[in-house]
């Protein structure tokens, strides 16, 4: 089993498994994947020839409603899909080439936040996103 799950969590709230939607599944299924949704329509097509961007685009957008998703900005690039939705994480992202890695540091984020910096909110969810550079960008 990878990290997340995603066809198994599919197929367990009953969400109707076309052709088309198992692949845009089976692309996204894995670990450390953050697909903008152009790599995900071309590795698709490269699985059912037929499916269109709009069915790729459209089913995103279903899996992200379904919470089964997510959808990572970490810049001015292209969105991200993350499949890895219901497992607590952060992203180490390189500055230069836009690599994603999930990371689970230690401790929690919103502990860590002290009730003066909270200027009142009822803080329910963190994000954060560690930047640097990837040991091929690195190397070059």
């Amino acid at each position: 089993m990878t990290m997340s799950d995603l066809l198994e969590r599919l197929r367990g709230r009953g969400w109707r498994m076309t052709a088309q939607r198992r692949v845009v599944a089976e692309v996204l299924d894995g670990e450390h994947v953050h697909l903008t949704a152009d790599e995900v329509h071309a590795r698709a097509v490269a699985k059912l020839p037929e499916i269109s961007r709009a069915t790729v685009y459209n089913t995103l957008g279903e899996l992200v409603s379904l919470g089964e998703v997510l959808e990572v900005s970490t810049d001015q690039r292209a969105k991200r899909y993350d499949p890895n939705a219901h497992q607590p994480h952060h992203h180490l992202v390189c500055a230069q080439c836009g690599a994603i890695r999930d990371v689970h540091p230690m401790g929690n984020p919103l502990a860590d936040l002290p009730d003066s910096e909270r200027f009142g909110f009822t803080v329910s969810d963190v994000e954060v996103t560690y930047r640097g550079v990837c040991p091929n960008c690195a190397a070059a």
